[in-house]
């Protein structure tokens, strides 16, 4: 037996009609067929011809009606269906619904506080840490130059050095004076070393 692809078509087409029949909810699946051919929709075929493949119930009906908004449908399909205590009951499950979604949000929302604000600690824990780790090394260096002037101010304080600087070696010199009872010899020049004091320069230098 061949069967035709317009059924196959049609019959996909119903089936993803209930499916989202399941899902949405309050939708009636009617198979309605004409001579145009067979069409799948949720409102009743004309002229009440056709099949009913899916009936959503009155929780479906009343939970889409609030889901949407739209109370005053809801309550007035649950009063003409009689259904005030179905009704009832369903307000009081949006209800809770809504009070979990927003203890949800508010637990997520606090949370996210409590992460911000432990991150901003511990940035100031970093930076307090950065702040001293600075101030410690301004400190050593500042004790370095202090320590280093201190050395330069002794080392300038202290009396330059001397030494003796001799004469170069030579033989002494004589002088002849001719006169006329003869010769005079001069006594040569001293050989004894000159004092020269050596001069502080800057840094702790000496310059001899």
């Amino acid at each position: 037996m061949k069967v035709r692809p317009n059924r196959i078509r049609l019959s996909c087409i119903a089936v993803l009609l209930l499916t989202a029949a399941g899902c949405a909810g309050a939708q009636n699946i009617y198979k309605c067929t004409s001579a145009a051919g067979v069409s799948y929709t949720d409102r009743p075929c004309p002229k009440g011809q056709g099949e009913l493949l899916h009936q959503a119930d009155d929780t479906e009906v009343i939970d889409r009606y609030l889901r949407l908004g739209q109370d005053n449908l809801a309550k007035s399909y649950a009063d003409s269906h009689h259904l005030e205590a179905l009704y009832q009951q369903r307000i009081e499950v949006r209800q809770q619904t809504q009070d979990e979604k927003a203890q949800r949000q508010a637990d997520e929302a606090y949370a996210t506080q409590i992460r911000d604000e432990q991150a901003q600690q511990q940035a100031q824990r970093d930076e307090a840490a950065e702040r001293n780790r600075l101030q410690g090394e301004n400190e050593a260096l500042r004790e370095q130059n202090a320590a280093y002037q201190d050395q330069l101010t002794q080392e300038a304080s202290r009396p330059a050095p001397a030494y003796f600087a001799p004469y170069p070696n030579r033989r002494p010199r004589r002088d002849h004076h001719h006169d006329g009872d003869g010769g005079h010899d001069h006594e040569p020049p001293s050989t004894e070393p000159i004092f020269h004091p050596c001069k502080q320069l800057a840094g702790g230098r000496t310059q001899c």
